[in-house]
Order: structure tokens, then C-alpha cells, then sequence
């Protein structure tokens, strides 16, 4: 069974929630990116999001588009990554996906990109762009290499979309809170509720919502309605303080807590 089959199951066993974390591969470096993952899996999380930076993200907001532009002036490579993945992910007690642009995959070969991170010890690919018309290959090769392919339904995506969607999906289906760009929101849209209902009579796999979810009182409004909350900026944002590194961490990792405590 695939890592983030695996993690749902238990979690449903438990009757528990997932809290997911992102972070942007390679900022400040790959060394402090793998330092954060491991102190994001010791505080709790249930799994984590790295970030593959990229120069043209369609659906970052401020903060991470920042970070992609930092990590990429600093020249990481996605090899960099990946051997930082190879070295870390496999002593992690949680699952690492990679959150990477379909142009990167497709560039690198699709056969081959899932071969890498399938070694380098990756349960699964967010793809953000990935058109629904392409995601059945994509989702065949993953599927041979018992990856899981994390797909996006947005507000604005028609529903007969958001049902083929679901088809080439697998381990969970990450649904975007907001109708715009990731970041820190002070308040949610009223019909997320509404809308996460319709969506999970649509599908058996786990639902998990990002985008604008950042403080204790989303994640406990959102809790009963999802299987897992995903944050992404405000752990971005505290990485990138100008501060001490084990501040930072401590910073994050603390945040990270109070998030946690709201779940429970």
C-alpha cells in the first residue's frame, strides 16, 4: 500500500487528522530545508510538503514566490534537492511529498522525475498545473511506483472537472480554500463547508484543504469538515526571519505546536 495510504488509514483508525506542513526546498539552503522537516515530523506533522522552486509559480502567493526566487538565486538545483530528500525523507516518521510544477516533471521526463524521487525516498507529487487532459499518464507511471498523485480542485473548477479529477487522483485530493493565490488569510470563504461536503460525496479518498489556513481557529473550524489541513506561508514567512537558525526552528516548530493543539 502507498505511504499516504498508509498514513490516512491510520489516521482514520485513530479517528485523528492530518496536519501537513510545506516548506520551500532550498531556502535558505537544503541543509537548514532538511534541519525544518525534521523538527516539522518530531513537533507532530503528519506529513510534509517540499516545495521544488521554480521561476513561474501560478498559484503562489507573496511569501512563497519569494522563497523560490531566494532559493533559486542561491542556484539549487533539483538534484540538490533530491540528494537532501535521499538523505533525509527515509529517517523521517512521516511521509515527504515534492509540490512541483508539471513543466519541471515533464522536462525532466516523467518516467524519470518519478524514479528519482521514488529513490530519494518521495511517497507522492502535488502538481498544481497539471492538466486533467495529461494526468492519466502521469498518474500511471506513479501508480507503478506506488507514488501517490495529489491533484487540486479549486472553488472555480467546474464540477464534471472536478470529478475526472478525482478519477486520476490518488491519496488524497488537495482542495484550495480560496479562489486566488496561496498566503495568510485573516478570515475563510463561508462556503468552503458546503463545498468540501459536496466534494467528498463525490470521492472515497481523503480531502485535505490548503491555501489561507494559518492560524488555530481555521484548523478548528476546518477540522471536522477535512481529512487534513495543509499550511504552507506562515511556515515560509517564519523560515525566512532574519533570526538565529535555532530560533527559526525553534519559532516554527512552536507554531507548528499551537496548530497541532487546535486539532486535537
Amino acid at each position: 500500500m502507498p505511504a499516504i495510504d498508509q498514513l490516512f488509514a491510520g489516521l482514520r483508525a485513530a479517528k485523528r487528522k492530518a496536519l501537513m506542513p510545506f516548506v520551500t526546498a532550498g531556502d535558505p539552503d537544503v541543509a537548514f530545508t532538511a534541519a525544518v522537516l525534521r523538527e516539522l515530523v518530531a513537533r507532530g506533522a503528519s506529513m510534509c510538503e517540499v516545495g521544488i522552486p521554480y521561476s513561474d509559480p501560478i498559484a503562489d502567493g507573496p511569501v512563497i514566490q519569494a522563497s523560490y526566487t531566494r532559493a533559486l538565486d542561491r542556484g539549487v538545483k533539483l538534484c540538490d534537492i533530491l540528494g537532501m530528500l535521499a538523505e533525509t525523507a527515509p529517517q523521517l516518521a512521516a511521509p515527504v511529498v515534492t509540490m512541483v510544477s508539471y513543466a519541471i516533471v515533464y522536462r525532466h521526463g516523467i518516467e524519470k522525475y518519478c524514479d528519482e524521487v521514488r529513490a530519494a525516498g518521495v511517497a507522492g507529487l502535488i502538481v498544481p498545473d497539471l492538466p486533467v487532459e495529461e494526468s492519466p499518464a502521469l498518474a500511471q507511471v506513479c501508480a507503478e511506483r506506488q507514488l501517490s498523485l495529489i491533484q487540486l480542485v479549486t472553488p472555480l473548477t467546474p464540477r464534471d472537472r472536478a470529478l475526472r479529477i478525482c478519477e486520476t487522483s490518488s491519496g488524497f485530493v488537495y482542495y484550495v480554500s480560496v479562489a486566488g493565490i496561496t498566503g495568510e488569510r485573516t478570515a475563510l470563504p463561508p462556503e468552503l463547508i458546503d463545498n468540501v461536503g459536496w466534494l467528498r460525496e463525490q470521492t472515497a479518498l481523503p480531502i485535505c484543504i490548503g491555501f489561507g489556513v494559518s492560524t488555530p481557529d481555521h484548523v478548528r473550524l476546518l477540522a471536522p469538515a477535512a481529512d487534513g489541513l495543509i499550511v504552507g506561508s506562515a511556515i515560509v514567512r517564519r523560515i525566512a526571519a532574519e533570526a538565529p537558525r535555532e530560533k527559526v526552528l525553534r519559532d516554527v516548530g512552536e507554531y507548528v505546536a499551537s496548530l497541532l493543539s487546535a486539532l486535537s
